[in-house]
């Protein structure tokens, strides 16, 4: 089961090819926001790498967001185009839950994981999962300060990550139920578990209606 795995949701390029779920092959870049340019270019070394072809490819999976918008719409347009031209299915994986899906061996199974993406100011985009994936706290745009998340970890222990996640080390950082996991990106090799589960269950996307998890609203930038 062929599918390819593309993340723009940050500033990260990302593209990974698996069988079911093993990855073939993978290529990640962070050098800013030079999607555009690079993420055709990692798409074809990636099949080149696993010695397959473009047509041998089952389905298409793209990290949905939230992110940044230009990211999102690059890596959203790029699946959109290979399903169309090849006639096979969208898989949306969202950001966050990727970004916490490959699990931390250090964690117990009370524990949580906050995947954070930063935003504006002292704003995250984040979510909160529990040792299995199960959502505790839906995916949000939340400001940053000494209260954030406090009904969370005066019960369990938290684990933030993230680029998000050093906004919040100047005020939780002294409780000692919370913990900082540094240098974890999205990165589209997390994504293949939650994509071959989407795909076992059939979970597409209508391919001409499916638009990027933006979480607050797109605003494009006018031409002068």
């Amino acid at each position: 089961m062929l599918i390819l795995n593309i993340e723009t949701a940050t500033t990260v390029c990302s593209v990974a090819l698996a069988d079911g779920e093993n990855v073939l092959a993978y290529k990640d870049e962070n050098k800013g926001y030079t999607h555009a340019e690079h993420l055709t270019v990692f798409i074809e070394q990636v099949f080149k790498k696993a010695h397959k072809k473009i047509s041998d490819l089952d389905a298409v999976a793209v990290s949905s967001g939230p992110g940044s918008d230009t990211g999102l719409r690059i890596g959203v347009s790029t699946a959109k185009g290979l399903c169309y031209a090849l006639n096979k299915p969208l898989i949306a994986v969202s950001t966050l839950k990727a970004m916490a899906s490959p699990g931390f061996q250090i964690i117990l199974e009370n524990d949580l994981l906050c995947p954070m993406i930063d935003a504006r100011r002292m704003e995250v985009y984040c979510a909160m999962y529990d040792s299995e994936l199960n959502e505790i706290l839906p995916v949000s745009a939340k400001v940053i300060d000494e209260n954030s998340f406090s009904e969370y970890f005066e019960k369990e222990q938290i684990f933030f990550f993230g680029d998000g996640a050093a906004k919040c080390k100047p005020f939780l950082a002294h409780h000692p139920n919370v913990k900082f996991i540094d240098n974890i990106s999205p990165a589209a090799r997390n994504m293949v578990s939650l994509s071959f589960e989407k795909f076992q269950m059939k979970q597409f996307e209508d391919t001409s209606l499916f638009e990027p998890f933006y979480l607050k609203e797109f605003t494009g930038k006018r031409s002068l």
